[in-house]
């Protein structure tokens, strides 16, 4: 990799971020989606008269967690298709 000209390794270190970025940004609210949902369901299975209250924080805590998700996948696509660091330093 050092007979690559700045553009080029710079674009590769992008996508590979962008990569890994994706990956640890979409596997921590999955597996933290998961957990709420369990949660709530243990929960709604020990007070069942409380499940109208809990399924809604559930939704609302739900749809928080995805917007992480999708924050990441917005930088990632920047990173991809809108590279800063190629007009920053080049």
């Amino acid at each position: 990799m050092s007979n690559l000209d700045p553009n080029t390794l710079i674009t590769v270190i992008t996508i590979l971020v962008a990569g890994i970025g994706i990956v640890i940004g979409c596997i921590i609210p999955a597996l933290m989606e998961g957990r709420a949902a369990a949660k709530a369901i243990d929960g709604i299975a020990r007070q069942p008269d409380a499940a109208n209250q809990i399924r809604t924080t559930l939704i609302i805590a739900m749809a928080l967690l995805e917007t992480t998700a999708i924050y990441v996948l917005l930088v990632v696509l920047v990173l991809l298709f809108a590279n800063p660091l190629l007009d920053r330093f080049f």
